[in-house]
């Protein structure tokens, strides 16, 4: 058997079709349970190529989207309950993220001007920089989706795309 990433081996038949097959003899709702689990596996995937795109450059993927965010943002910097919203994460990941990106020089923690109460997070030029070389490295990555074409994507994302609104990420 061929060996696929992560050091596990290739498996000769697809374990997620298995257990819709033994699922179906005890439950209902195979559909739903074959979809989730796929979408979870994928979601497994996804984030494990990309953190392992993003390991030399330091950052883990949570990290690179906090430092996109700041550098799509007007002025580079956001407070740090804007930037939990933005990221739809709960505020003690927003704070551990900051502190990472922070201990590495990428960002810095400033008093917000108008909210005495407030922190802003600011990215620094090597923030931006970063973020320019790895962007590179995950566009040229196809973003650890290959294997879909252009229309599969866009399918991809409008099948999930009521799924999110639903779920209340947006109006």
């Amino acid at each position: 058997m061929a060996s696929k990433k992560g050091g596990g081996r290739r498996l000769p038949f697809d374990p997620i079709e298995e257990a819709s097959r033994q699922w179906g003899r005890r439950w209902g709702a195979v559909e739903q349970m074959r979809a989730v689990t796929s979408l979870m596996r994928a979601q497994q995937i996804v984030i494990g190529e990309l953190d392992e795109l993003l390991r030399p450059h330091g950052l883990t993927f949570a990290r690179y989207e906090a430092l996109v965010l700041l550098t799509f943002s007007r002025r580079g910097s956001l407070p740090l309950g804007k930037m939990g919203e933005r990221l739809q994460v709960h505020p003690t990941s927003v704070t551990s993220i900051v502190r990472r990106l922070a201990a590495a020089g990428l960002v810095t923690r400033v008093p917000h001007p108008d909210d005495g109460r407030a922190v802003l997070c600011e990215i620094t030029p090597a923030g931006r920089e970063l973020v320019e070389r790895a962007t590179k490295d995950l566009v040229d990555a196809d973003f650890a989706v290959r294997g879909l074409s252009e229309d599969q994507l866009r399918m991809l994302w409008s099948v999930l795309e009521p799924l999110r609104r639903s779920a209340g990420d947006f109006s």
